[in-house]
């Protein structure tokens, strides 16, 4: 019985701890540039039912008229997966285009089959952090290739590109 205790405290602190590796981010600051001026982050979570476990949250969609979104805790793909993002031109405006590497596809194309007629909640850091897009998933994505528009603007889109990419290019050295 007190092993059991204490395998329970070991994993709580483990836990804890890998949270706090999660949320401080993966870039290292050096010289003038701070992580948060040059990278971006992209995290996409799935819509759940909120229950008693307290293993989700909810955020507030859109800034105009926000929707509120019940997501799960943890996110389910991230920045550390995509190949490359663009912003497009769609009619009436724009959308962002990211194409995932192909283990960050093959993890897309589960979760979208998996939360079919269901949003997925978008979140980037760009510096400042928004919710982006909550866009309701109609089929299983099978090429990596996500398209959303976003609640921003042209210019915080191309903010949020850029640093995406540039995260993406220092990956991809190391």
């Amino acid at each position: 019985m007190k092993h059991t205790q204490q395998a329970i405290k070991f994993c709580i602190l483990l836990s804890f701890i890998a949270t706090l590796f999660l949320v401080s981010g993966c870039a290292s600051t050096s010289g003038k540039d701070k992580p948060s001026d040059k990278y971006s982050t992209l995290r996409l979570f799935g819509a759940v039912q909120p229950d008693h476990t307290g293993r989700h949250q909810t955020v507030p969609i859109y800034r105009r008229t926000p929707i509120m979104l019940s997501i799960a805790s943890e996110n389910f793909l991230d920045e550390g997966f995509i190949l490359e993002a663009s912003v497009i031109e769609t009619v009436g405006g724009f959308s962002i285009r990211i194409q995932y590497d192909k283990q960050g596809a093959g993890r897309l194309e589960v979760a979208t089959h998996r939360m079919r007629n269901q949003h997925i909640a978008i979140h980037s850091s760009f510096p400042e952090g928004r919710w982006l897009a909550a866009p309701v998933i109609d089929a299983p994505i099978s090429n990596g290739l996500l398209v959303f528009t976003p609640d921003a603007t042209r210019e915080e889109a191309d903010r949020i590109v850029k640093g995406l990419n540039e995260l993406s290019k220092k990956l991809r050295k190391s």
